[in-house]
């Protein structure tokens, strides 16, 4: 299964960001690299987002990125 590379742009919410698929790679080391390079030509005020997952097909890279996940339940000690 590959690892793709998307840049999220936050929309009004969650559910309205728009991704887009910028490329995949066949191996985590490759494209953890490109990522990095990639955070780091973008400009500090930019409020996109670069982010690699491992998913089967673009479709299923998609709809993982588009769920809403929830929040952590915090523990007394992690407070």
């Amino acid at each position: 299964m590959p690892y793709y590379i998307y840049k999220i742009t936050p929309g009004p919410t969650d559910l309205t960001r728009s991704l887009e698929n910028l490329e995949y790679h066949d191996t985590f080391k490759a494209a953890k690299n490109k990522a990095r390079q990639l955070r780091t030509e973008m400009d500090s005020d930019d409020n996109r987002s670069i982010k690699v997952i491992f998913a089967n097909s673009e479709l299923h890279a998609d709809e993982m990125l588009m769920l809403k996940r929830e929040q952590p339940i915090l523990r007394e000690w992690e407070k």
